[in-house]
């Protein structure tokens, strides 16, 4: 077992037809590489879903020159106009398309750094598409949306079993690979914890393969004891914090939503009823930031150290 890169890396599909996605989006990918055409596109879904690895399976399989930008951290109007007109401004060595991969899009100012992409995206036009992605569509200018053609990752009801199989088998795949032992059920545990979130499922089994194994033990549910603890360190207020975040670094492996779920299932039991209405809304707010969050560790203790110093206890 190597621990020297990064599984997702390594194991990224290189082609539309290895990405684990609905058919009806493998086909819409597929006639583009068909017609050999790529019109300036926004690739909009949750985390992990295969938006990026699409994005580059798409230059590749249609010959073209690209740069990926992230727009998180390389999101500056200085440092994105240099990095387009540099690469957009030449001419393609191998005489293809020239394509700028914009990751995470939706990080941009739409203040400022949104509409001067706007404005790069016009004025690099005839020698340069684009390629967006997002999480979150809605967070891009109206006058973004209208120079692209939108695609939603989005999985049917009835797509899930069939691609939940296919990330399962996926997952076999690389664990032989790495010739880390597992268990199977162990294994269809994560998935459905995880799915669709690829990234986040490579990463965890690269993460707990450190031992050699992937077994029962890496399975932590919070029982009703242990929220109890939690409970109690919440209640001494300033004095109870370090405790409080030693208890959230425990607690980790566990799902944030179902984190976030038993904690408000426990809202009645633990609180005097006047406060618990803020403390919902406060919930709510950390829950839907845990979808895109880089650091799932701060964003929990951010949660309840607000609920820490708003909340009256039994």
């Amino acid at each position: 077992m190597s621990i020297d890169f990064l599984w997702v890396e390594e194991y990224r599909p290189k082609t539309i037809d290895d990405c684990i996605l609905p058919q009806s989006l493998k086909t819409l990918f597929t006639s583009f590489i068909q017609k050999g055409e790529l019109s300036n596109i926004l690739l909009s879904g949750p985390p992990g879903i295969g938006k990026t690895t699409v994005a580059k399976a798409l230059c590749d399989q249609l010959n073209c020159d690209w740069v990926m930008i992230n727009g998180s951290e390389e999101g500056g109007i200085d440092v994105l106009r240099n990095k387009i007109k540099n690469f957009a401004s030449t001419v393609s060595l191998s005489g293809g398309k020239k394509v700028v991969i914009l990751d995470e899009a939706d990080y941009l100012n739409p203040q400022s750094t949104q509409p001067a992409l706007r404005g790069f995206i016009e004025e690099f036009h005839k020698n340069c598409r684009f390629i967006l992605t997002c999480n979150f569509k809605n967070r891009l200018i109206d006058p973004l949306h209208s120079r692209f053609s939108t695609i939603e990752f989005r999985i049917a009801n009835k797509d899930k079993p069939k691609l939940a199989s296919k990330l399962f088998e996926r997952a076999v795949y690389i664990l032989k690979e790495q010739n880390v032992d597992f268990d199977e059920p162990v294994l269809a545990e994560l998935i459905k914890k995880h799915f669709p979130d690829f990234r986040k499922l490579i990463n965890e089994l690269q993460r707990y393969s450190v031992s050699g194994k992937i077994d029962a033990g890496i399975l932590v549910n919070i029982s009703d004891e242990n929220l109890k603890t939690l409970v109690s360190h919440l209640k001494r207020g300033e004095n109870g914090y370090e405790d409080m975040r030693k208890w959230v670094v425990n607690n980790l492996d566990n799902d944030p939503v179902k984190i976030f779920r038993k904690i408000y299932d426990s809202l009645n039991s633990s609180m005097e009823q006047a406060t618990i209405p803020a403390v919902i809304l406060t919930i709510a707010k950390y829950q839907y930031q845990s979808a895109f969050v880089a650091d799932q560790e701060v964003n929990l203790v951010a949660c309840l150290t607000e609920i820490m110093s708003m909340a009256k206890f039994k």
